[in-house]
């Protein structure tokens, strides 16, 4: 495919680089990490892959674990909740992973805890199942938020609050002007909850941290869903104070997965009541007469055994986070983001038809390193991101297909109306393919393709010639699977 009969889209590797690089002067200045992805992730090239899913999960440098392994070979460690040698170490190192993830942060701990739990998603149940929701209280969302999110509405739901969406416009997928300040009118007498992403997992649109402020002037707690925003930005919490941040730090360096956190303002903490003890979390509880005197802070919110021999690990990745600068992080992918979504754009068929359709912002103006977007037929038509997906794996290149736990996004991207969605019947044991038919969507979803600390030119640029060369690509040669789920 040519953009004329004499220029390929896609030009040699060396020539696109020094292009590049003349048109992103500054990516020269993380240099650092491609020396770490010479030494620290050299497995990625090694083995040829393409790893282009950071928004799914990071992945971590040999350093990290060769740290954890040594730690944990030398070291004896039991479980903390007791006063013995092995408690108290295990202990001491979750203290220190704890104090190391609010510093992190740039967080007071006299003002925020650190709740570790097992990924973003178990922090913000935390958050929906203990809110003191009643009759006549608000959950507020944007549209644009993970399925951990909208969850919550069903805990609102059944203590008798009313639930609001913030609708999102295309085709930028962005909050219109006004429409948060309307729907943040609210009783401050009452408990009114909103959330919403600091960075889209399907678009990859910044949402303005400036809405925390603004929301908890007129009488809200705030829920920051930072999932997809803190492993290529800086969230400062001395600069903005929302009430409760989730967050996973597989996302943020690779490993050890099965281990998140809650952040959250010791006061919003004390309007909290959850809705069961567990062990961890009480200070005494009696069966004669049924009473429980629960646990102050963060100890309240930790149920059971915390993962004692992983904690250490968290302060080990964020050394390395903190040893590469996020913000040399953040200038590298966005120097690559802009690249691979202007490559993405310029894709056209030999009719000078548009090959691809890009969700979302068309620059990187206010956007994480997260692209989604489809390739399409020369009449238009989606190809099936499925088929995208699976030839994308027989290159060796790691991507991600669907709507990402994000319903409201892909609502807006591919103009279902609510009408549409109205009319369809949701009936238990069916599968995506029906659901997808019966509100009329073109595909299942996207694709996206999202970058991270060791993304380097090589992998934008090996993407783009696959791109390139599948956008030709006609219908399967074989049935695909079925869609099961999101």
């Amino acid at each position: 495919m040519t953009t004329t009969a004499s220029r390929p889209l896609v030009p040699r590797a060396e020539q696109a680089e020094a292009e590049f690089l003349a048109a992103h002067p500054h990516f020269r200045d993380t240099a650092v990490l491609d020396v770490l992805r010479a030494t620290e992730y050299a497995r990625l090239d090694t083995q040829g892959d393409v790893y282009l899913d950071y928004t799914g999960g990071s992945v971590y440098a040999e350093s990290q674990v060769e740290q954890h392994l040594a730690l944990l070979r030398d070291t004896v460690l039991g479980n903390p909740h007791s006063a013995n040698p092995t408690s108290a170490a295990a202990t001491a190192l979750a203290e220190r992973a704890r104090s190391a993830v609010l510093r992190h942060f740039n967080a007071s701990e006299t003002e925020y805890a650190c709740i570790f739990t097992p990924n973003a998603t178990a922090a913000l149940r935390l958050v929906g199942e203990a809110y003191p929701f009643g009759p006549e209280d608000r959950f507020l969302a944007t549209a644009d938020n993970h399925n951990s999110v909208n969850g919550i509405r069903e805990f609102a739901r059944a203590k008798g609050a009313r639930t609001t969406y913030v609708p999102l416009e295309a085709p930028d997928l962005r909050v219109a002007d006004g429409q948060l300040e309307r729907r943040l009118v609210a009783d401050p007498g009452r408990h009114n909850l909103f959330a919403y992403p600091a960075q889209s997992n399907f678009s990859g649109v910044k949402h303005p941290l400036g809405w925390i402020a603004a929301a908890q002037q007129r009488g809200w707690d705030v829920l920051l869903d930072c999932a997809a925003f803190v492993p290529t930005s800086r969230l400062d919490l001395s600069a903005v104070s929302p009430d409760f941040v989730a967050l996973s730090f597989y996302k943020m360096f690779g490993y050890p997965t099965g281990a998140g956190a809650l952040i959250a303002r010791r006061e919003a903490l004390g309007r909290l009541h959850r809705p069961w003890f567990s062990g961890g979390t009480v200070v005494a509880v009696t069966v004669g007469r049924q009473q429980v005197v629960p646990l102050p802070g963060h100890a309240r919110f930790e149920d059971g055994t915390v993962n004692y021999l992983s904690l250490p690990a968290i302060e080990i990745g964020l050394r390395h986070v903190e040893r590469i600068g996020i913000d040399t992080i953040a200038q590298r992918v966005e120097c690559l983001g802009a690249w691979l979504l202007a490559a993405l754009r310029r894709l056209r068929h030999p009719d000078g038809s548009p090959a691809t359709r890009i969700y979302g912002p068309p620059t990187c103006d206010r956007r994480g390193g997260t692209i989604a977007f489809n390739f399409l037929h020369a009449d238009g038509r989606v190809v099936d991101e499925r088929l995208v997906d699976r030839v994308a794996a027989e290159h060796g290149i790691s991507i991600r297909t669907g709507c990402f736990c994000n319903p409201g996004a892909a609502e807006a991207a591919f103009a279902i109306s609510r009408e549409a969605l109205c009319a369809a019947d949701l009936d238990d044991g069916m599968i995506l393919d029906d659901y997808i038919a019966r509100i009329g969507m073109p595909t299942g979803g996207a694709v996206r393709v999202s970058l991270g600390l060791a993304s380097n030119f090589a992998d934008v640029h090996r993407f783009m010639a696959f791109a390139t060369a599948f956008a030709g690509a006609g219908e399967p040669p074989e049935p695909l699977p079925p869609r099961l789920s999101c």
